[in-house]
């Protein structure tokens, strides 16, 4: 553990600005420990002042497990590994404008996703994070009893829909491919905390396994909103520069659609998980 680096807290509930870590350069042991305690501390981490070009940010990840290859979006030339999250003057839709967790449809969902901003408007464009640990927790104990005996079906079949009005730039054949489709528990024991969290969102999880969509809306509805309580969560204001890394496994985020007219545009990459439990 490094003693040189500042973590700073954004929020009561979740997010931590780090100091003195220089991504670009190469990780030795205890500045990855320190940034990964912090993560797990705090579910999302920001970095400021960053200039990384694609393999440095994809050397980042790969510190923390597998990087994935999306069969959804084009990747940036020469780098598969790297989408292009953009939003273009004349867009009217962005990616991520609801709260979710990435990848939950996949047998492995995202460990978590590292976003690199390389152009932002001067306001708005921020990203919320919500804790789910902290929703978990603040539910009674006969509702976590409840939820912990079910499990969910996740699917994309509604990405499709959603990707209009992007500037997302979709594979060509990306609607003639199946939906992904992955059953998950409804509460997740993180695999490095031990902590227990909340782990359904909008728009992936469509309904608890052996019930209808019907019969599992009344309480679906009910968590999507107590899951993103105001005090559950932190906001983060982007500038050119800024890295956000955060952990798919026990935090939702959202990325708000409140500006127009200019370019928003960055680099993520996102790590492959474990089959949760």
């Amino acid at each position: 553990m490094r003693n040189d680096i500042a973590v700073n807290p954004i929020a009561g509930a979740c997010g931590a600005e780090i100091d003195g870590v220089d991504l670009s350069q190469p990780m030795d042991d205890g500045t990855f420990q320190t940034v990964e305690r912090a993560l797990l501390d705090h579910q999302v981490i920001f970095f400021r002042n960053q200039t990384l070009t694609p393999e440095q940010q994809k050397a980042f990840g790969r510190r923390f497990g597998e990087l994935r290859v999306s069969d959804q979006y084009q990747p940036i030339d020469g780098h598969p590994e790297i989408l292009e999250i953009v939003k273009e003057p004349d867009a009217t839709g962005i990616v991520g404008n609801l709260w979710h967790c990435d990848e939950s449809f996949m047998e492995r969902p995202a460990l978590g996703s590292i976003l690199y901003m390389i152009e932002c408007p001067d306001y708005g464009g921020d990203t919320m994070f919500a804790n789910q640990y902290a929703a978990y927790e603040a539910l009674s104990p006969s509702m976590q009893e409840m939820l912990s005996s079910l499990r969910a079906v996740y699917s994309d079949g509604t990405l499709g829909q959603r990707n209009k009005g992007r500037s997302m730039k979709v594979h060509r054949d990306a609607d003639k491919r199946p939906s992904y489709e992955a059953v998950h528990p409804v509460v997740r024991t993180h695999p490095q905390t031990g902590r227990k969290c909340l782990f359904v969102h909008r728009p992936y999880t469509i309904r608890f396994d052996g019930m209808t969509e019907a019969e599992s809306a009344p309480l679906l509805e009910y968590l999507y909103a107590h899951a993103s309580r105001p005090e559950f969560t932190c906001r983060f204001r982007w500038d050119v520069g800024s890295v956000a890394f955060w952990d798919n496994r026990c935090a939702q985020h959202y990325a708000l659609n409140d500006y127009t007219g200019v370019r928003r545009y960055g680099h993520r990459i996102t790590i492959v998980g474990d089959v949760p439990h």
